[in-house]
């Protein structure tokens, strides 16, 4: 039986219909001979919107919860990823071709390496697609670099949602931070504490940009609560660097 790399994602009503997208991003996928793929899909809630769009195959599962933002959702779906690693995708965003590979390789080059990230693409509405700006060079991320960016720039160095990590490290630091927003950011930067990485240069996602993504509504942008999760999710880090503790 092949190695599995369990893809998590989280998805609520309105994001529902991209799934078959998203679905057809990772079929398109091609991994080395003995490795395959399982996609666990968590619902943020109990609705009747979302499963008419869960691909029927043997390989996705399909879970509902009560609702607690996307972070809850991944983390429960955690508790049914199997195999090595696990990998992120937003319901709404795509992989690109040999993203998965291209992760793999990455991890299994080097064992002293706990996550892989890359280069995302803004997909727009009328399918063009943009690069964010500021990208590290590919190659090895040492420990402490994306947490020392945030500090100076109060924005990650890299895509949170590009991550490709161990899943024993993932489940050691406990899943995605208990945040409304940010708790990928927040993951990214305990793994940053803990662990050096690896960005891969070539596009790796696209992050698709509509009027119904939950990083596009007033509440994201909330100053009271943007400083909190700012505060607590440098503090978590820098807590983390402090212990010392590395795989």
């Amino acid at each position: 039986m092949p190695v599995h790399i369990t893809i998590i994602t989280a998805v609520h009503a309105p994001s529902a219909r991209f799934l078959p997208e998203a679905y057809a991003s990772v079929c398109a996928q091609e991994l080395p001979e003995g490795w395959g793929w399982r996609w666990v899909i968590q619902e943020d809630g109990r609705t009747d919107e979302v499963h008419p769009y869960v691909p029927d195959d043997p390989r996705v599962t399909f879970r509902q919860g009560r609702s607690g933002g996307p972070g809850v959702a991944r983390t429960i779906a955690l508790a049914h990823a199997t195999g090595p690693y696990v990998k992120v995708l937003d319901a709404d965003d795509l992989l690109t071709p040999g993203a998965l590979a291209r992760d793999l390789a990455a991890l299994e080059a080097d064992p002293a390496l706990g996550w892989a990230t890359s280069r995302a693409l803004d997909q727009l509405p009328d399918g063009t697609t943009v690069a964010f700006p500021g990208d590290p060079g590919e190659g090895p991320l040492a420990s402490g670099a994306l947490l020392a960016h945030w500090k100076a720039h109060s924005l990650p160095l890299v895509v949170p949602g590009t991550l490709f990590v161990r899943r024993e490290l993932l489940l050691a630091l406990g899943g995605w931070m208990a945040l409304p927003a940010s708790e990928d950011t927040g993951l990214l930067l305990a793994l940053d504490a803990v662990s050096p990485g690896w960005f891969t240069a070539e596009p790796g996602l696209l992050y698709r940009q509509w009027e119904g993504q939950v990083t596009g509504q007033p509440a994201h942008v909330d100053a009271a609560e943007l400083k909190a999760r700012i505060a607590v999710t440098e503090a978590r880090a820098r807590a983390l660097a402090a212990l010392d503790w590395s795989r």
